[in-house]
């Protein structure tokens, strides 16, 4: 799989952001995309191989796997990245528009249209709460899905056609489970740095109105 595009999103966001948002860019970029591409795709890449029974009956090692790993942990981290990465185009959407405005008028509309203020402002608020949201769903999912975040060393399973309760051993748990706390963890982390910076933006606007406000009311 090509993270060129997500990437190339990033980098974008990147100078639009506050420096709270270039810390959320540079977590995802540094300690989940390239910890991604660089180490966790390889200790998943042949889970189902690597997936054994104790038993020769057909088709009940593929109905356990199935059952155990509806969603491969690592295609879900895959798509959390995406997911959490796309409300970031709102923003470059909402500049690209500033910047296209001003070429049809031919003036300037804008003192600088990547500047967070007006309706860039609230398009920005709304992306972060986006990927809050979806962080928060993500990291639900990740642990209604797989009972915890655990890695068991041994499955018991009895599902048809398995004849009886077969026991089934995953590979690697130890080192998958220790990517899958990383994960976490990053996880938790950009969600507390998303909703540092909406605390922060909100409070910097109140300010800005409050003292609008005030000069008003002393002219």
């Amino acid at each position: 799989m090509s993270w060129a595009f997500l990437r190339d999103l990033l980098s974008g966001v990147n100078k639009y952001s506050t420096g709270i948002g270039r810390i959320w860019v540079a977590v995802v970029f540094m300690f989940r995309l390239l910890v991604y591409v660089a180490a966790a795709e390889n200790i998943w890449k042949h889970e189902h191989g690597e997936f054994e029974c104790n038993i020769n009956q057909p088709g009940c090692e593929n109905v356990c796997f199935d059952h155990f790993f509806p969603i491969s942990h690592i295609r879900l981290w895959a798509l959390q990245l995406i997911m959490v990465s796309t409300p970031s185009l709102l923003v470059v959407f909402h500049v690209a528009y500033r910047e296209n405005r001003e070429k049809h008028h031919n003036q300037k509309l804008y003192k600088n249209p990547g500047k967070i203020d007006g309706g860039l402002l609230c398009t920005y608020l709304i992306s972060l709460i986006l990927k809050t949201g979806l962080e928060i769903v993500f990291l639900v999912l990740f642990y209604k899905l797989y009972n915890g975040f655990t890695i068991p060393r041994l499955v018991k399973c009895d599902i048809k056609p398995c004849p009886n309760t077969v026991h089934c051993y995953i590979s690697k748990p130890t080192e998958k489970m220790i990517f899958l706390y990383f994960l976490v963890a990053t996880s938790c982390l950009c969600i507390v740095l998303n909703l540092s910076e909406l605390s922060y933006l909100i409070f910097k606007y109140s300010i800005k109105c409050y003292l609008k406000r005030h000069v008003k009311k002393q002219q």
